[in-house]
């Protein structure tokens, strides 16, 4: 990327024709976080991730209506929940059971929340709750830009761990609805491979659940960067309510394709540890978000985590990965950032691996 087009982006954010005190004062009322300037290096040296992120083909998940489960389809609604989760990894779903109402409620809440000045969001949260960017990047290709909230369902109707702006109410009726849905699935999916639904219920609950708000700030670097950069979750599974602006993009066969927006859908999608408990039948797929360079993005996710001690061991005969425990995964994949600058995941785990 030529060395001009970054200047002309730096000297517009100036505001040469104001004063220093008035620019000061923009600073501090500005909800975005400080991209430009924390990670000014990096986009003067690094080429941007445009050849990553080439035209892809879009696509629309499969699409499953969840009131099939209490008729006569039940069993064919059920095999085409795990036939997805087999084959792509990541499905959508109708007939949720959680109102458009909510839905638009808790996206309210949302950008009350992140329409803050960045130095209210750093001053009013902690470290650990309030995220942007990627600390740790050393390339552009690690650089997520896009800020989070995340919220663990054991504080979620705990008023000194909220910021006064977003509704303990909203959060805690979108959490119990989510956790619900989540539990459904994760029977579903279990009692489709033979093994135990009750799994999911003993030790995946709020003590061990949480959910992340998510925005995602236009982008002005030419070429465009990563909004959240390639990743497989570490979780049982992921369910995601997305605006209607798009990016969210996932490997299929080799090749990344585009997610189109389905504003009456939820999307879901496998996580590290169901691979591992279905003993690969189910794929934890890697995906990303593209950044947009107009328009900002709100998405929010509900992640089905179980306790630390909670242990991840297929039912099969022989099994791929070994027996190993949900802190033991998470304690590897930080090792793996701090070491090789990503998460390796479960080529660790597997049996006979390193």
């Amino acid at each position: 990327m030529a060395m001009d087009s970054f200047q002309t982006i730096f000297e517009a954010s100036a505001l040469p024709h104001q004063t220093a005190q008035a620019h000061e004062t923009l600073k501090k009322m500005d909800s975005n976080p400080p991209f430009m300037s924390t990670y000014k290096q990096l986009l003067k040296t690094q080429p941007s991730c445009s050849h990553d992120l080439a035209s892809v083909e879009e696509c629309e998940l499969p699409l499953i209506d969840l009131s099939l489960l209490y008729t006569e389809n039940a069993s064919r609604c059920k095999r085409e929940i795990a036939a997805a989760s087999q084959n792509w990894g990541f499905f959508q779903v109708v007939n949720h059971g959680i109102s458009s109402e909510l839905l638009h409620r808790i996206r309210s809440e949302q950008v009350k929340l992140f329409r803050q000045p960045f130095e209210n969001k750093c001053k009013d949260f902690s470290a650990d709750a309030y995220r942007w960017g990627t600390p740790t990047a050393t390339s552009l290709h690690q650089l997520s830009w896009s800020e989070a909230y995340h919220i663990p369902l054991c504080q979620s109707t705990d008023p000194s761990k909220h910021n006064t702006i977003i509704s303990i109410l909203t959060i805690e009726e979108l959490a119990v609805s989510l956790s619900s849905l989540a539990h459904l699935l994760g029977g579903v999916l279990a009692e489709e491979l033979g093994g135990d639904g009750a799994y999911f219920e003993r030790n995946c609950n709020r003590e061990t659940c949480y959910l992340r708000l998510n925005r995602y700030p236009p982008c002005p670097v030419p070429g465009g960067l990563f909004g959240l950069v390639p990743h497989t979750d570490s979780d049982f599974l992921t369910i995601l309510c997305q605006d209607e602006v798009g990016g969210l993009q996932l490997m299929k066969d080799g090749r990344w394709i585009t997610v189109k927006p389905n504003p009456s859908a939820l999307v879901v999608n496998i996580g590290d540890l169901f691979q591992a408990w279905s003993n690969g039948m189910y794929k934890s797929v890697e995906h990303r978000v593209i950044s947009n360079e107009s328009q900002e993005r709100f998405s929010v996710a509900y992640f089905m985590c179980p306790s630390y001690d909670s242990m991840i061991e297929s039912e099969a005969e022989k099994g791929i990965y070994r027996r190993f425990s949900f802190r033991e995964y998470r304690q590897q994949v930080q090792e793996d950032v701090k070491m090789v600058g990503y998460k390796v995941g479960l080529s660790r785990f597997l049996v006979g691996g390193a």
